[in-house]
């Protein structure tokens, strides 16, 4: 039995990783359940999945919380600090780190100081303090097992080949719901018309990082981490249908691709149950259904944000963490209307000029990095945007 703590499950990741929980009932222990704000379907999952913990984040949650589970056995806690105290619980020998942004860095280290297995979807955890992270699980013999469907999907052609170093890591992108678009279209698009994307259900921050390709520069990121690569080694190709979730190039000029539909229950089931593979909820894939598997470049003149990504992750230091603040300060007025599509590049490269620059940040450089950047996001919108 694998004993379980869910960081985040009440979002996109959090409920399909309990239905895969639910599925295979017998091998895995919902111990902690952890959610920021949605009181309500925290409740109902506690009342279901009945684990000894939950944690609201919000504090002012706290007693709704406990009224609606006052006939139960479960221990409420709230907090931020109760969120990170659950990552280390002894209860637990797992970690799914399904938090939102760079909310996920500081659980995620201290699982990681506790010698829990981390089940990474969180990718902004790895994209502001890869170094520091990749490091600690090292010193630690932490495993950290990547459940984003294309690190997942590079992870597994590496099984076998870990003798070997690739030559390419290519990650493939959708496209998001604007692929194909000009200048011109993408002017005035809402919230409403960039969270509809063409094959993924996914949580907002997510949806709308898709649909820039920002989503994208943070899993090359990603990628460069957990796979140990140069940035010169990692290639997006946008691939439309999401049935190829990535690919690996070695030196004799062999690919490797890991192929299946588009649903993340299968990535989330191999990160918790890996080495072993067993049956999925997922649907099947079949080729006589999925005739014209096509490839790509993306746009990158119109997507600046992915070149962007690129260019912090050459820089290296706090760069990227940088960029990952002013990118959720972006995406946040984006969703309240605020800020244009369009405008959310601008943001990030003021942020990454105006702001200091650390070249070997320390663990804690990283927060006060994160702290200047939405505070300079935040002032180039009110200076500069007008809707």
């Amino acid at each position: 039995m694998k004993h379980i703590a869910i960081l985040g499950s009440t979002g996109s990741i959090g409920t399909q990783a309990l239905d895969v929980v639910e599925k295979h009932s017998d091998l895995f222990v919902p111990e902690i359940l952890v959610a920021n704000n949605n009181v309500e379907l925290l409740a109902q999952q506690a009342i279901k999945f009945r684990p000894r913990i939950v944690v609201i984040g919000n504090e002012a949650k706290y007693n709704e919380l406990c009224e609606l589970l006052k006939n139960t056995d479960t221990k409420v806690f709230a907090g931020q600090q109760a969120v990170v105290d659950a990552a280390a619980s002894d209860l637990v020998d797992t970690v799914l780190v399904a938090l939102v942004g760079f909310s996920g860095l500081r659980p995620t280290r201290q699982a990681i100081e506790a010698h829990k297995t981390i089940a990474l979807a969180n990718k902004e955890t790895l994209v502001v303090a890869g170094e520091y992270i990749m490091s600690a699980a090292k010193r630690n013999g932490v495993h950290i097992l990547p459940v984003d469907s294309e690190h997942s999907a590079i992870f597994q052609c590496l099984n076998g080949e870990r003798h070997l170093k690739p030559e390419k890591i290519i990650l493939t992108a959708s496209g998001g719901p604007f692929r194909g678009r000009t200048e011109d279209d993408l002017r005035g698009i809402t919230p409403a018309q960039a969270l509809k994307h063409p094959n993924w259900n996914m949580g907002a921050k997510v949806t709308i990082d898709s649909a820039s390709l920002m989503n994208k520069g943070l899993e090359s990121i990603e990628a460069k981490w957990l796979f140990d690569v140069e940035p010169a080694q990692i290639e997006i190709v946008v691939h439309p249908q999401s049935i190829v979730h990535s690919l690996v190039e070695f030196a004799d000029g062999s690919l490797k691709a890991q192929i299946g539909m588009p649903d993340m229950r299968l990535p989330i089931q191999y990160a918790l149950t890996y080495p072993d593979r067993l049956p999925c909820p997922a649907p099947r894939f079949h080729f006589a259904e999925h005739p014209s598997l096509t490839f790509e470049q993306p746009d990158t003149k119109l997507f600046r944000n992915l070149p962007i990504a690129h260019e912090a992750m050459r820089r290296g230091g706090n760069a990227p963490c940088i960029m990952n603040g002013a990118n959720e300060v972006a995406v946040a007025e984006f969703l309240n209307g605020r800020l244009p599509f369009l405008s959310m590049p601008d943001v990030i490269e003021y942020a990454l000029e105006k702001c200091t620059f650390c070249a070997s940040p320390s663990f804690d450089d990283y927060f006060d990095t994160d702290i200047e950047a939405r505070k300079t996001a935040r002032e180039f919108i009110e200076k500069n945007v007008t809707l």
